[in-house]
């Protein structure tokens, strides 16, 4: 199951259409929906878990709480909006493509998927942009 909360002044709309594309994403990955929690929030509320967690003293768009058991994904994704919003500005994209790309790259990261070396981060990407394709 896949649910959304925020800790911010912020509503995601389409909520069905985008349950149905994270999920078709699990299944196209051979993998099985367990409980996906996406919780939205601002930079402070982020970054607060970011140093207190990962011990990294940085903002970022998202942090991802991996409980995945054998071929079931579960986890919890923390988004941060108004990163999400400086990232569209900055890519010259708009921000629910932007708010989708993050989205789903946390369900890449349960997948198996890395993005710490070039050649990872740019498989990341490919999965990323074919998955954007075909919302």
């Amino acid at each position: 199951m896949i649910e959304f909360h925020s800790e911010y002044a912020f509503e995601l709309e389409n909520k069905e259409a985008t349950i149905a594309w994270l999920t078709k994403a699990v299944f196209n990955e051979n993998k099985e929906l367990g409980d996906i929690n996406y919780i939205f929030c601002d930079d402070a509320y982020l970054h607060k878990i970011n140093v207190d967690f990962l011990n990294h003293d940085t903002l970022t768009d998202i942090i991802s709480f991996d409980y995945t058991l054998g071929n079931t994904i579960n986890g919890d994704i923390y988004i941060s909006i108004e990163r999400v919003l400086d990232n569209a500005r900055d890519f010259k994209t708009e921000f629910v493509d932007e708010l989708d790309r993050v989205m789903i790259h946390g369900i890449l990261h349960y997948c198996g998927y890395k993005d710490k070396s070039d050649s990872e981060a740019f498989e990341m990407r490919a999965k990323e942009n074919h998955y954007l394709n075909n919302r």
